[in-house]
């Protein structure tokens, strides 16, 4: 009875890991990063695809926490693939995995619906930093994108939604992928006062979550 115990102990912890999906069609750079998942034994990599054809069924059947995604894939790109997961779920983190850092396909990807957006440059030194940032709830970003993404920001200031001064800030900071826990200790407030203005951002927004305040604010360089 205690092997048996043991085991479906160990079957549920195993069941119960965040689980990943890849979509990246370069098949040594696509092996490469299911091989660094799988020496993270608090991690569970549910599958990898070399195109995302069949990202629909593949996202409902396997329902992972986290996806990776590369943006030029043969047949349909990761971004076209991000707006057909968003019109059934507007929660699952998506970080783009790509060679691309020019604004074009940034913003595109962000305003598609992507969570976060990593250069394969940096996979090696932020692969793991960049999964506990978006399981977080944080936007994670490669230096150099997040550079690009604040700049164009910092382009056009308006206050068309009538955002508080600190709502634009906290705007900022969530822009930049920081966590409700980072914000709240950036401003000293409380982790509630965080929820109640990004709630007012929300809605004068007109927007229902992160992603899509993040993308707003970008594509109209709102802060």
């Amino acid at each position: 009875m205690k092997y048996i115990s043991e085991f479906y102990s160990a079957l549920i912890n195993y069941y119960m890991l965040p689980s990943i999906l890849i979509y990246e069609d370069n098949d040594l750079l696509r092996e490469s990063v299911v091989s660094m998942i799988k020496t993270n034994n608090a991690l569970l990599c549910k599958g990898s695809f070399e195109n995302v054809l069949q990202v629909q069924e593949q996202v409902k059947e396997l329902h992972p926490d986290l996806i990776f995604m590369d943006i030029d894939m043969p047949g349909m790109t990761g971004i076209e693939a991000v707006k057909k997961i968003r019109k059934f779920n507007q929660e699952l983190p998506i970080v783009m995995l790509t060679v691309f850092d020019d604004n074009q396909h940034v913003f595109d990807a962000i305003c598609a619906g992507a969570s976060g957006y990593l250069l394969k440059k940096h996979i090696s030194d932020r692969l793991f930093d960049s999964i506990n940032e978006v399981m977080a709830g944080g936007a994670p970003m490669s230096p150099s994108i997040a550079r690009m993404v604040i700049a164009s920001m910092q382009q056009r200031p308006t206050n068309a939604y009538q955002l508080t001064p600190r709502e634009k800030e906290i705007l900022t900071s969530l822009s930049k992928g920081n966590s409700y826990k980072l914000i709240a200790k950036q401003f000293a407030i409380s982790m509630d006062t965080v929820r109640t203005h990004i709630k007012r951002i929300y809605e004068k927004l007109h927007v229902h979550s992160q992603t899509e305040a993040v993308s707003k604010a970008i594509n109209e360089k709102l802060v």
